[in-house]
Formats: structure tokens, sequence, C-alpha cells
């Protein structure tokens, strides 16, 4: 599936060129690549000469060499360096989306160098109608799922859990993102130190990317090493993805038990790793409506980032400041139980994904549930108020990262007073320790444990605390289940009632059936004040079963049909809330999909609420809603989320 020698087609792309030495290059091209026409829908293919098609659960993990380069590498976007030439290509894509298993319409050619600071990524997408390339915005961490993009996952443990995700669509706007446990778990505010250029030319377009090492998080001692690595290739108007290691569709590019090997990686060192941002920031009033605002305030602080070993990174912050992290979405809440709001500030988010104990949600497998309903950990409890009101934060240090094959999260933190007393909006100052251990087994599979603290530390909260302590298992059974368990307590002065949660769910998940279902109990005195917990003191029971075919009717290329049951009791057994649903969902080839559906709902309110700013009276609430969604594909021009419904 490599070639260390390309043929003329895959040597240094240039800036475009004209006339007939244009027309000559293009046909040249297309002599030379033994591919199926670009833009060429499956279904056009003649009937009586059978697609060739593998299987990508079957098909073998693809290999290629990295190369060590001694040349400066510039990062324009043009691949004309003869480095690359010299680079070993991964050539060979296979779609997942529409027909997975099929080569991909789009050749795609990507090679990796690497010198004592840098490993670069260059790769050339030839698309013969580049104007149609769809690149629907330049921001950071824009949305590739309605974008052309290059996208590679690369696993530098090669422990087929973990990887470190970039992705570029055709105008250089960069995503990145980290991921954990095999696809379970995207960090998706995470944002590593990465150089990219990419540009559009006559034949297609092209990417280079600089990850400095210092970036990256592996272990220098192994020599040679190996790295897990996956690339992707998204023809947004075409609806199609492709890989280079081949995936099934229900899968995406950091499914890294699923990757290939870069192989060829030796003399790599992590340097000194340091960064160091301090800040300062200053203010002055004046004025008789000011009141007692007038005067001059001088603040200033330090955040520091330490590559203890390759594989443990300290956080350090002192007065820290955080007046550059983006605001939250805002999210309206119909429902009356608590909103979940993500991480976003910088210094809790490297590694975030070693804290994560609680309900799972894994890409392809309908779990039901997610970290949105229950978390022992949540960071954001650390320095912003119940309101989303910054608490200022004295100090402190958070540690992550691998000793051996166990995973490590240690954090301590400690806020300061804010408020006054007089104004009503006095927050004493509390500390806040946690740690996490979790250790690889039967190779896909976790276990671990987790020990939370929030101490008061001034005021009345002084001798005040609230402990959790918490224990889980992720296992991965067999290739297509996978089973998800936890159990957790908390404990704090004059604790009445049930203190413990406790969550099982086994889901499975192949190219055709998708079945899962959990229960799950939280006590009515479970109360992790470090932690995020949606709805407490019940019994919930969840099972969904769906299938995925794909058949081979007109533009169809997939139909869903689904059952999803839910029922909540309380402690006592007695029916809270109970949901019936049955649907079907129609995915296009160009990527729209359909998806009508049917809910049978029952509430139980036993006191009345307000949701929504609307009072509503205790008492049970029956009722049946039918809906009918349709979701255009990001390949058109428009695209967007059509829903009508209609019921109780």
């Amino acid at each position: 599936m490599n070639r260390a020698n390309a043929d003329v087609t895959d040597l240094v792309t240039s800036p475009p060129t004209s006339g007939r030495s244009r027309v000559t290059f293009l046909c040249l091209l297309f002599m030379t690549v033994s591919r199926p026409a670009f833009g060429q829908q499956i279904d056009g293919v003649n009937p009586f000469e059978p697609i060739p098609r593998i299987d990508p659960e079957e098909a073998p993990r693809p290999t290629m060499r990295a190369v060590r380069t001694h040349a400066k590498i510039e990062i324009d976007g043009f691949l004309r360096e003869r480095a690359w030439l010299e680079a070993d290509s991964a050539t060979d894509f296979f779609q997942s989306l529409p027909r997975d298993g099929v080569p991909s319409t789009a050749r795609t050619v990507a090679r990796v160098l690497y010198d004592d600071r840098t490993v670069y990524v260059g790769a050339m997408m030839y698309d013969p109608e580049p104007e149609r390339l769809m690149i629907p915005g330049l921001e950071q961490d824009f949305r590739t799922e309605n974008s052309d993009l290059f996208g590679v996952a690369i696993d530098t443990y090669h422990d087929r859990q973990n990887a470190f995700l970039f992705a570029v669509n055709p105008a250089g706007a960069i995503f990145d993102a980290q991921n954990f446990n095999d696809s379970r778990y995207t960090n998706r505010a995470w944002e590593g130190v990465v150089h990219v250029r990419a540009e559009v030319l006559d034949n297609g377009w092209s990417v280079e990317l600089a990850i400095p090492l210092t970036t990256l998080r592996f272990h220098p001692s192994d020599e040679p090493q190996t790295w897990g690595i996956n690339f992707l290739r998204r023809v947004r108007r075409l609806g199609e993805d492709s890989y280079w290691a081949p995936l099934s569709r229900q899968h995406r590019v950091h499914k890294m038990s699923r990757a290939g090997r870069l192989t060829g990686l030796e003399g790599l060192q992590t340097g000194t790793n340091l960064t160091v941002k301090p800040y300062v920031s200053g203010a002055t009033s004046r004025g008789t409506a000011r009141g007692e605002e007038v005067g001059e305030t001088l603040e200033g602080g330090i955040d520091l980032k330490y590559g203890v070993t390759p594989r443990l990174t300290l956080d350090v912050t002192a007065f820290t400041d955080f007046s550059q992290v983006e605001v939250d979405q805002e999210q309206v809440n119909l429902t009356r139980f608590s909103l979940f709001f993500p991480e976003q500030r910088d210094f809790f988010l490297e590694n975030d994904g070693i804290f994560s104990l609680g309900d799972v949600s894994m890409r392809n497998y309908r779990t039901g549930s997610s970290s949105r309903e229950f978390r022992l950990f949540h960071s954001r409890r650390i320095g912003l108020s119940d309101d989303r009101r910054p608490i200022p934060i004295g100090g402190g240090a958070r540690l992550t990262g691998r000793v051996g094959d166990l995973e490590l999260g240690l954090l301590n933190m400690q806020t300061r007073v804010s408020g006054s007393a007089v104004t009503g909006d006095l927050v004493p100052a509390e500390n806040f320790s946690v740690v996490r251990l979790r250790k690889a087994v039967f190779g896909n599979s976790d276990v671990g444990a987790m020990f939370i603290n929030r101490q008061g530390t001034s005021g009345d909260l002084v001798g005040d605390y609230n402990r959790a302590f918490g224990v889980d298992a992720n296992l991965s059974v067999l290739r297509n289940m996978i089973v998800n368990t936890y159990l957790a307590k908390t404990s704090e002065p004059d604790q009445d009632g049930s203190d413990v949660a406790g969550y099982l769910q086994v889901a499975w998940r192949d190219r055709v059936w998708d079945v899962s279902g959990f229960v799950k109990y939280v006590g009515d005195a479970f109360s992790p004040e470090a932690g995020f917990v949606r709805r407490r003191a019940m019994h919930q029971g969840f099972f969904t079963v769906g299938a995925h075919p794909q058949p081979r009717i007109g533009k169809i290329q997939e139909i869903n049909p689904f059952i999803d049951v839910r029922y909540t009791t309380d402690l006592d057994w007695k029916l809270e809330s109970r949901e019936l649903a049955a649907g079907l969902g129609t995915t296009f080839l160009a990527g729209d999909r359909v998806t009508v559906e049917l809910s049978d709902n029952f509430e139980r309110l036993a006191v009345p609420t307000n949701i929504a700013g609307v009072s509503v009276a205790a008492g049970d609430y029956e009722f049946r809603e039918v809906r009918a969604t349709y979701m255009a594909s990001g390949a058109r021009g428009i695209s967007g989320r059509f829903q009508a419904s209609r019921g109780g």
C-alpha cells in the first residue's frame, strides 16, 4: 500500500502553471492515475463490472516510514522541497462514506518527514474541479463536517488508545483536538502549537503541517519508535470520507485501535519543553458616579507549563487570569434539570480525558447517556460559581500523563475570597484536590480509581468538606462490544440518605446492528460538589435496538430503523419519567438525512416546577409527539436542519 518512489503525478507540488503546460500536466495526471474517474458516482459504474471492495474490519493495517530530513522545510503549502520527493507515500485510500471498503474516487498522497524538533506532514489532494471545494469557515476549530479537509491522527505512544488530531481545510483553517480511550472521549477545546499552510492549485489542493515535538507527548527512550497514524480525506460535495487505514462507516479517524503504523522515527528528543505566560493588567476609575470603584488596580500572574518527563506534564498557575477564555455557547433549558457547560479554560484542557469518570458516550453507539449527565469531577466547579461568575484563583498545580502503563492525573487548586458580606455575594476560599489513576488492561480496556476533596479554607467554610470516591472500568469485549461501569460515593458533614451512585452499560455495534442498554442508580444524598450530576434520587434504565443496512436502492446510502425505551423511577420505584420512541432515518448518498420519529412520554411532577420561566403545576403529564427532521448535507451551498413536530 505504500511506495517509497512515487510516479510523476506524486512529485513536487508547484504553484499553478499556465497555458499548454497546464493542459499537458493534467493529461499526464489522468493517464498515469489508475483510479475511477473523480466525481463518478458509484451507482453509475457498469453493473457488469463489480466494484472492487474490501472489508475494512478484516483488512490488514498499512505501514509507512517517516524519513529524517536535514533540509529546511518551508511551510508554504507547496511540497516542492526534494525531501518530500524522497519520503515514503501513503496513497491507497478507501471510502468509509458513502460506500465503505470501496477505493476512494479522489487520489490522495500523504507523506511524513521529521527532524530534531519537528514532525512534518504533507499531502496532495488531487481534484480536477478545485473551484468546487467546500470551505464554509476560516475560523480555528471550524465545523469539519461541512468542509473539504485533510486530517491526521497520531498515536505517539502506540497504545492504540489516545491520539492527537489535526484537520485542515483548503483555506488553511486548523482544527485540533485530543482523543482518549480509543475514540470514546474527544477534547475539542485542546489547542496545540502547529504551523500549517494550504494552497489551492489547478489540479487540487495541498497542505503542509509542522508539528513541534514539544506539542506531542512520546517516549524518547524507545529506539526506533513506532507510532499509530491514520489519514482522512473528505470531499464534501461528494459526501465522501476516505481513510488510509480502512475504517467502517461507524468509525472516525481517531479510532486508533484500527490505525496504521508509522515507523522509522529515531533520535527524537523533547527538549526543555517549558512555556511561561505572565500577565499584567491595570485599571483606573474616576468620577462621582463610580462610587466605591474609584481608584487604581494593578494585578499580575503567571502560567507555566513544563514537561517533567516526556510523558508527564506539569501545569502551574498563580493569580490566574481567564479573561481570554471564549464565552459559553448559549443553551436554552426546557427541562427541570441543570445544563452542562464544558470546560474551555486552557489550564485545565491538556489531558482532560484522564480525569473523566462518569456516564459514557461513544461515537457510533446509541448509549442513551453521556458525560453531560454525570461526571464525578468537572473542573468548571473550580473558579466559577453555579451561575458562572468568576471566582478568583490564588494558584494551583496540575500533573498529568503516564508513568509506565499507568495514566496519572493530580490536581490541587486554591481559590480566594471573593465578593462582600455587605453586598451579599461573599464566596469563601476553598481548596480542591484530585487524584486520578487509570491502567490499561487486556490491550484496549482500562480500569481506574479517583479521589476528590473540596475543603473550605476561610470564613464559615473552615472545616467544611465534600469528598468523592469512585472506581470505573471501560472494557472492550470481542471486537464490537463495550462494557462500561462505575461505582461512586460521596461524603460530607451531616450527610443523611443514600450517598452512592452506580452504572452498568453494555453496548454492541457492528456494520448493521446497534444494540445497547444501561441501568443506573443515583442516591438522594449523592452530591459530588466538584463534579456534575444532572438528576439525583433515581433508578434509571435504557434500552435501544437499531439497524444500519446499506441497500443498493437508488441514491440511498443507509436506512436506520430504531426503537428507544427509557424509564426513570424514584428511589421507591415509583415512575417519574418514561419515553418510548420509534423512528426511521434515511441517509442519502449526497449526505442528506431524513428522520421520522414517534414518541410516547410521561412525566410526574411531585411539586410545582419552574420550567423555562413558566410555573408548571404538580401532577402527571402524558403526551405524544411525532417529529420529522430533514438535515441538508453540508455538501450543498445552503445547508441546515429543518424540523416539524406535532404533539402534546
